[in-house]
């Protein structure tokens, strides 16, 4: 029985790489919040799977300030968000099956265990980090409505 070689072991493991780059890169998307003046357009990365809402906005330096990650459940629940790893300050936007604001929150970073697990008042089905206090300085508030273009 012939044994693979050492090249085809790496040829399998470039592909998977490949694979894997390629299916992400285009795991992104559009949020446009309308804050009753004007639409605010954000630039998104779509976590849609367990390992990427696990791995969320770890370990970023910074993010551009239109930019942020949508969190997108399968169905609306009370799910809790923490910033371990996480370097910068974060708006959390919850958001409702009817794609409405039901809660923003700001959220620290988090330096040391414990960590505190941050949860809104209702529940909702999206969720959308940003910079923080991004919903400040855009005017957004709750009850403002969101289009999703993911």
């Amino acid at each position: 029985m012939r044994i693979p070689s050492k090249a085809l072991y790496l040829s399998l493991f470039l592909l998977v790489i490949l694979v894997i780059i390629v299916t992400r890169s285009d795991k992104t998307g559009t949020a446009i919040i309308s804050n009753g003046n004007e639409k605010i357009k954000i630039n998104v990365e779509i976590a849609d799977d367990e390992i990427e809402m696990q791995q969320g906005l770890m370990f970023r330096e910074s993010l551009e300030e239109s930019s942020g990650m949508i969190f997108v459940f399968e169905k609306k629940g009370m799910y809790g968000f923490w910033m371990k790893n996480t370097l910068i300050p974060l708006d959390v936007i919850f958001i409702d099956d009817n794609l409405h604001i039901t809660g923003i929150i700001y959220a620290e970073p988090c330096k040391e265990d414990p960590c505190r697990v941050y949860r809104p008042e209702n529940q909702f089905k999206y969720v959308l980090e940003v910079n923080g206090n991004f919903t400040s300085r855009n005017n957004i508030s709750l009850g403002n409505k969101v289009e999703l273009i993911i």
